[in-house]
């Protein structure tokens, strides 16, 4: 009797999740390192709840030197990466822990934004991981939401 692989049952499920959906229902997108995280990668997934925005994201990496455990600082900009409005329109700092399982994987971090994505959307706004003021409070990572 054949069994069917974890890996291949979870891309399976995954890939059929993504059939049945619209383009609206969520965004995918690239986040560009920062010069002082060159080299670094990372990429979101924005999703529409009720009249919240649910933002997870994967960070290759972070500055050496920042302080362990990592803390990422998220907020939503309006603008585009090159001309961010003054302050942020959103804050999604009600946690800023991120998940590391282990030195290969990167670092995961969940928040919840409280506005549709559809006003995102709606005009130019750009999501910003920003490293703590303790480590410096620079930004790590921009992406402008599509």
């Amino acid at each position: 009797m054949r069994t069917t692989s974890p890996v291949a049952l979870l891309l399976a499920l995954t890939l059929a999740g993504c059939a049945g959906s619209s383009r609206d229902e969520h965004v995918q997108m690239r986040l560009q390192a920062s010069p002082r995280n060159a080299g670094q990668i990372a990429q979101a997934t924005l999703v529409p709840r009720d009249a919240q925005t649910d933002v997870t994201a994967f960070v290759s990496g972070v500055p050496m030197g920042m302080t362990l455990p990592v803390r990422l600082y998220a907020f939503i900009y309006t603008g585009h990466c090159g001309q961010l409005g003054a302050k942020p329109a959103y804050g999604l700092n009600n946690t800023v822990r991120t998940f590391h399982k282990g030195p290969l994987d990167g670092w995961n971090l969940s928040r919840s934004a409280k506005v549709p994505l559809s006003t995102l959307q709606a005009t130019p706004h750009a999501l910003v991981l920003r490293a703590p003021s303790s480590d410096g409070g620079q930004d790590l990572f921009c992406g402008d939401i599509p």
